[in-house]
């Protein structure tokens, strides 16, 4: 991840890094919305029309591997396959197709709030592990955010309240596989370019996926659903390379806790869509989770080591 360049003609140093935040930070806020439009396009096929959910991911990456190979064949797609961790791109991109069909198989039946609320425990669950798989431990400071996530998850699922649902477990599973696949994207970041690990996530995707449409496919009776599946593939690529923009005009720390603006599209559109309406339980473990995700940030950002 590199920054944008702190002189333009015109511009002062200490003037483009904050023009170039500015642009960082809608672009990270553009994404999130429309990854949210992503959950709420396969939630309304698996859930309205009855779609089998692995048709509904295997539809997502080949599509969005048909528009990344459109979108770099300029740039030369033997260059992008070349990687020196071929088969460690395919186990990250499993790990992804895994996230991917928990995630829309949670959504089927819990609110998209919900779902994203449980999903925001990704970078503390990432601070977690980051310790016994790449020996980059947490401080006690950090230890207790991640306690303190875990408990705004609690107050949002409320087990032993009579409001817990099962799919719930298919949020946790989706948000574990999740965070494995962030640590893998920081491993491998270290050998392939970001270009690589774009090129082999979506093809590497359909590959893994297609098992799980075989014997379950249900042909669109429509138009309209199969542009619904087409928006699948959109969205998905849209919003990476929305992320990959924000973060090449500001460093992560910056453009990180707007990840959060999920929570607000996801609602929006669950209201909109659904007619679901946040629960005070859901508001109350969303901030919770939320400040343990910006409390984090912030020691990352002001405490190296």
């Amino acid at each position: 991840m590199s920054n944008a360049h702190s002189t333009t003609t015109g511009i002062t140093s200490s003037q483009q890094p904050k023009r170039g935040h500015v642009a960082a930070i809608a672009l990270m806020c553009g994404a999130v919305t429309v990854f949210a439009m992503l959950d709420a396009t396969a939630k309304y096929l698996v859930e309205a029309h009855a779609f089998p959910v692995g048709q509904v991911v295997w539809v997502r990456f080949a599509a969005n591997a048909l528009l990344t190979i459109v979108l770099l064949w300029p740039r030369g797609l033997r260059k992008m396959a070349k990687s020196s961790k071929p088969l460690h791109q395919l186990a990250r991109s499993s790990l992804l197709v895994v996230t991917t069909a928990f995630n829309f198989a949670a959504v089927k039946y819990l609110q998209l709030d919900q779902t994203v609320t449980i999903f925001f425990l990704t970078p503390l669950l990432v601070a977690a592990l980051a310790g016994p798989i790449l020996g980059e431990w947490v401080g006690w400071r950090r230890l207790l955010a991640i306690l303190t996530g875990f408990i705004g998850v609690i107050l949002v699922t409320r087990p032993g309240f009579g409001g817990i649902h099962w799919a719930v477990m298919y949020s946790f599973a989706a948000t574990a596989c999740y965070a494995l696949y962030s640590i893998y994207t920081r491993y491998l970041s270290q050998h392939d370019s970001a270009e690589v690990n774009l090129f082999y996530t979506p093809i590497a995707g359909t590959l893994l996926a297609a098992p799980l449409a075989i014997g379950v496919w249900v042909w669109p009776s429509d138009a309209f659903t199969w542009i619904l599946f087409a928006w699948t593939g959109i969205t998905a690529t849209f919003g990476h390379w929305l992320m990959i923009l924000s973060l090449k005009y500001a460093p992560a720390p910056v453009v990180a806790p707007f990840v959060y603006v999920g929570l607000i599209s996801m609602s929006g559109l669950g209201y909109v869509v659904f007619g679901d309406v946040p629960t005070l339980w859901t508001l109350a473990g969303g901030a919770v989770v939320v400040s343990s995700g910006l409390y984090l940030l912030y020691r990352e950002r002001h405490e190296k080591g």
